[in-house]
């Protein structure tokens, strides 16, 4: 079987997999609507041509109320696993995620900022901008430290974003000590969360996401001669040091998107690459888009997960919880692969 043709394999089946749980968590809440239902509404919703007998509580419910979030999920899920796999091919390493060089921390700084400090933003900003303009320059400032003469050695770039997240953390630390009343507010971000998510907040990571993913399954090729040694991979016709920037770039654009509208959620972009790479394999052509789509599921159904109970908790204290363990089993088991 071809690569191409796994790849639409998988893929398919993935995104079946994706739909379903979209329809399965539209239909839970405070108001259940049976699956069934669900995908009435969705049929008929606009520009589909589709026409269904559907209530007008039920349409708001699930396209106004319930869709967005879930939209977001998406789309937060599949950002954040495709940032971690590209994150793992490029440092060629299993613990590698989306926030290695700072980008989660450096958004972080800039909302917890933003909530904390009485100032007005420039340019019109509010929080999701500067969370998103605070990552962008943490990642270029990572990248001009472990820059020299031209070159990016990857283990100084790793080390870099270790030292920059601990500085930054530092700030956030200072900052909580002067939230005063904010701090339920900045704790709920750091947290990772998605309520009072709408539409528009959707379209801005939609119109972000797509163009930097489509770029980086152009390059998945590269990822995987990358994984063979820069020497090697220049000997068979790559241009390294663009390529790494390349790669850099969007991963950390396509990070910073995620974490500026939903806070910090963690593991999504460690365990979800893992887990499809014993499926799939390491060849970045298929593990790219199906981790993917695999996080975009992740994300959704532990976000359903986390609207469900009693009390709403923020969706990255599920995602910690169950990521956790996940992970430890598979170190137990020696089945975290060697890049």
């Amino acid at each position: 079987m071809t690569v191409r043709t796994r790849t639409a394999a998988w893929s398919s089946a993935l995104a079946a997999v994706l739909a379903g749980v979209v329809v399965v968590s539209a239909g839970i809440g405070p108001v259940a609507i049976p699956p069934g239902r669900v995908a009435q509404v969705l049929l008929s919703a606009d520009p589909l041509p589709f026409a269904f007998d559907v209530g007008r509580t039920e349409r708001v419910i699930v396209l106004d109320v319930r869709l967005p979030r879930i939209a977001l999920a998406a789309f937060v899920g599949f950002a954040l696993a495709t940032a971690g796999v590209v994150m793992q091919g490029f440092f060629r390493n299993p613990m590698a995620d989306p926030s290695i060089i700072g980008v989660s921390s450096g958004a972080a700084v800039g909302a917890v900022a933003t909530i904390v400090l009485p100032f007005a933003l420039p340019f019109g900003l509010e929080l999701q901008g500067a969370a998103f303009l605070s990552a962008i320059l943490t990642a270029f400032g990572v990248y001009l430290i472990a820059t020299q003469g031209g070159r990016t050695p990857v283990a100084t770039l790793l080390l870099a974003g270790v030292a920059v997240q601990t500085f930054l953390g530092a700030i956030i630390s200072l900052l909580l000590l002067h939230s005063g009343q904010s701090i339920r507010r900045v704790v709920y971000w750091l947290m990772g969360h998605l309520g009072g998510t709408t539409w528009a907040e959707v379209r801005v990571i939609a119109v972000v996401l797509p163009p930097l993913f489509a770029l980086l399954l152009l390059y998945a090729r590269d990822l995987n001669v990358l994984l063979l040694g820069e020497e090697d991979a220049h000997t068979l016709g790559i241009e390294v040091e663009r390529t790494k920037r390349l790669l850099l770039a969007a991963s950390s654009v396509v990070t910073a998107a995620a974490v500026a509208v939903t806070g910090v959620i963690g593991f999504v972009g460690l365990i979800v690459p893992h887990a499809m790479r014993l499926l799939v394999g390491p060849d970045h052509r298929i593990l790219l888009p199906t981790s993917a789509l695999a996080g975009a599921s992740f994300l959704v159904a532990t976000d359903t997960l986390a609207r469900s109970g009693p009390a709403e908790i923020p969706v990255g204290i599920v995602t910690a919880a169950l990521g956790a363990p996940f992970f430890l089993y598979l170190l137990r088991s020696r089945e975290v692969t060697q890049l």
